[in-house]
């Protein structure tokens, strides 16, 4: 049936990439460039009282901005304004934007930003979840509190006196950096009256459009912003760029100069976003025969400083919170909490590893308790189709995950050895009402420039994942031409429509399907005009754009979102179709640890998913491979580590562990291939649900190995100790 979907094609962006070819963001200059830094606070809380410039330096020759010198309102526009652009009275974490500098000579530049002192007086600060949590100092609003959900389903209260068994547990998991290859950085040219173009490291183009729209009280059409090849995001260049876009464009507009902005490692780590840490408490009723009654959760996240993307990513975590278990009465009751620390922002997964680490940790404590195995328990209680969430979601996939539990279990020999298992979902897309709000658009147009047949027209980005190939993949196989006829044009929103944001899994579902449909869409134009006919091919396609285009002008055809029938979502019960659809996963872990050293080595990995159609199978695998990697840092070694001020301390890759190749298993990956009605030729979400899966599943081994509770990530030698120890 298919062509080009399912075969691993070559990538599209990957000869320049090897060859050398591939032009990152530092790799771009223009004439008259000069370079800019940020001068940041050094304390968590306090009143700006002035910034002291030294005096036996050549100020005269640098570029000076404050937030005196926005023109427009000084906020990050995202979903809430709290983030200021560059503080001006207040300072809410130690790495606080304050003044920016420019300079044609980056490394007297430095040594400028070390000659700025900020002169502040100080104020109490909140650092740590539980200090927020406790509310003896409120940094944010009344209560320290960013939002909150309150999900419910059947009645929970009634449900406890029925139970033979109430069981009780407290989860949590740290911060962690997405150390992408590729540091943030831009560059900015234009100035407040003529326009801005912007070209830098990104997820989302219209995202920084939208802010610097807000930042300079310009109209979009004087906001240009241009994806440049980007090395790495997962999240954390979702709405971040947008902070050092806004700044490079201050610089840029007060100079007359392009400047361009890039953090080196230890400013990129320790200033941006990371995963937000969190607090899950689990209350559970269950039946003598091992059947859930009922689900009693509090889910607790750690925002920093300003909301950014706490809200949707609380969101997610709360919904993936009672997992892919039937239970007739669930109450989620959810916070996103504000600290001294700088913000937390999008990390792949986006709240749902949180809440599943917590959830999976705490099914094989219900298991232990009611004296059944922890498959078995699962068993008893996973959905099945017609069941509902916790959502009162009805299934409609044609889903068996006691089947995918046992395919699972088969290939990793797991009654033969000492493992763990994690069984888990993932939404893909936007929750909720999120798509029909984003009302995202793709297009597609024919071409007339030698080989090229069609140019895909989306402001999803490719950073890595694969976006340009499986679009091509997916445009190929609608229009019945070879994949080499298909290219992906940059995303630049003077040229390309806004597909949403490159995130929450919904480029190949969403953004793919938005370009299956134009596709479909184009060649009907042709058909309907009368000159392209049934058994067609590329050349004969090729003909028939040519003659349409030269009869009625350009031939380019549009696709906005439109949910899949049946989708309903009450945001204010939140109750309803949290997603389209889910990816479904059974992921295996044999580990061992070292007595002696205390380490915790992943042995063997098996990684089994439900993603329905996989359109590319190396990038799929690919995808899994590293999602399951990311996911062993997450649960091991990787510690952010902050001092009393809120300040990461290890924000270099000598001292912020992460798995090396030594350190990663062979990660054995399978599919089982469910098509999914609404998808791109029935594909779903991939690039989230790796992550999910592996904290829960070696934290059960590792428990399993020691005979010791262990309830938080990550699980380092020096807690291992202590936990043994005692």
């Amino acid at each position: 049936m298919y062509k080009v979907i399912g075969q691993p094609v070559l990538r599209k962006e990957g000869r320049d990439k090897v060859t050398g070819r591939a032009q990152y963001v530092d790799d771009l200059t223009f004439p008259g460039l000069i370079h800019g830094v940020t001068v940041r606070s050094e304390i968590p809380r306090g009143k700006i009282v002035r910034a002291e410039f030294a005096r036996d330096f050549p100020w005269n020759e640098f570029i000076i901005v404050t937030a005196a010198d926005i023109p427009g309102k000084n906020a990050v526009s995202l979903i809430i304004d709290d983030q200021p652009c560059l503080a001006e009275q207040d300072i809410n974490h130690a790495e606080e934007p304050v003044v920016l500098l420019a300079h044609p000579d980056k490394y007297l530049l430095e040594r400028a930003r070390q000659a700025v002192r900020l002169i502040v007086e100080p104020l109490p600060a909140v650092i740590a979840l539980d200090e927020s949590i406790a509310g003896t100092e409120i940094v944010w609003g009344k209560d320290n509190t960013f939002k909150s959900y309150l999900l419910k389903k059947g009645d929970v209260d009634r449900a406890w006196s029925t139970a033979d068994y109430i069981i009780e547990g407290e989860y949590e998991t740290g911060a962690q950096e997405q150390l992408y290859i590729e540091n943030n950085g831009v560059i900015a040219i234009g100035n407040a009256r003529e326009g801005l173009t912007v070209w830098g490291s990104m997820q989302c183009p219209y995202y920084v459009q939208k802010a610097l729209m807000t930042i300079f009280d310009l109209p979009p059409e004087k906001v240009r912003i241009i994806q440049t090849e980007t090395g790495g995001g997962f999240g954390g260049k979702e709405e971040y760029p947008s902070m050092i876009a806004a700044h490079a464009a201050l610089l840029a507009c007060k100079s007359g100069k392009p400047v361009k902005l890039i953090y080196d490692r230890a400013e990129d780590m320790a200033a941006t976003t990371k995963r937000h840490p969190s607090k899950t408490h689990h209350r559970t009723a269950v039946s003598k025969d091992g059947k859930l009654l009922a689900m009693d959760i509090d889910f607790v996240i750690d925002g920093g400083a300003y909301a950014t993307l706490s809200s949707v990513v609380l969101s997610r975590g709360t919904i993936h919170a009672a997992g892919p278990y039937s239970c007739p009465n669930v109450r989620i009751r959810s916070r996103a909490m504000a600290t001294n620390t700088p913000p937390k922002g999008a990390f792949r997964g986006f709240g749902a590893p949180q809440s599943i680490f917590a959830l999976e940790r705490h099914m094989n404590r219900v298991a232990a308790a009611v004296g059944l195995s922890p498959e078995e328990f699962r068993r008893r209680n996973f959905l099945q189709g017609g069941d509902t969430t916790a959502t009162s979601q009805v299934i409609r996939d044609n889903v068996d995950l006691a089947a995918l539990l046992d395919r699972a279990l088969g290939l990793s020999s797991y009654h033969d050895k000492k493992q763990k298992f994690a069984e888990f979902m993932h939404g893909a897309g936007f929750t909720g009402s999120g798509e029909q709000y984003l009302k995202s658009t793709a297009a597609v147009e024919a071409t007339n420039e030698g080989r090229i047949r069609v140019r895909v027209l989306v402001a999803s980005t490719e950073i890595g994942q694969g976006t340009q190939t499986i679009l091509s993949q997916i445009a190929a196989d609608t229009l019945g031409l070879d994949y080499n006829d298909i290219e992906i044009a940059q995303p630049d929103t003077a040229n390309v429509p806004n597909s949403g944001p490159t995130v929450a899994s919904r480029t190949c579902m969403i953004v793919g399907k938005l370009v299956e449909s134009a596709c479909t869409a184009l060649k009907q134009s042709l058909v309907h005009s009368g000159l392209l006919f049934a058994g067609y091919t590329p050349t004969e396609f090729a003909g028939a754009c040519a003659a349409y285009t030269a009869k009625f002008g350009a031939l380019r055809s549009f696709s906005e979102y439109e949910p899949p029938p049946g989708v309903q979502w009450d945001d204010e019960r939140y109750q309803g179709d949290a997603y389209g659809a889910f990816s479904w996963a059974a992921y295996v872990a044999e580990v061992s640890v070292d007595m002696t050293t205390y380490e915790i080595r992943v042995d063997d990995f098996v990684a089994l998913q439900d993603v329905g159609r996989v359109i590319h199978p190396v990038l799929a695998k690919g995808q899994v491979e590293g999602g399951v990697a990311q996911g062993i840092g997450y649960a091991t070694c990787e510690r952010v580590v902050w001092n009393s001020d809120g300040r990461m301390v290890n924000n270099q890759m000598t001292n912020y562990v992460i798995p090396t190749s030594m350190d990663v298993p062979s990660i054995r990956v399978y599919f089982e291939e469910n098509p999914y009605s609404y998808g791109p030729a029935g594909a779903k979400g991939i690039g989230e649900i790796p992550l999910d899966g592996p904290a829960p599943a070696i934290l059960n081994a590792v428990e399993d190995a020691i005979g010791r509770r262990v309830d938080h990530i990550p699980l380092v030698p020096e807690d291992l100790v202590k936990i043994i120890d005692a």
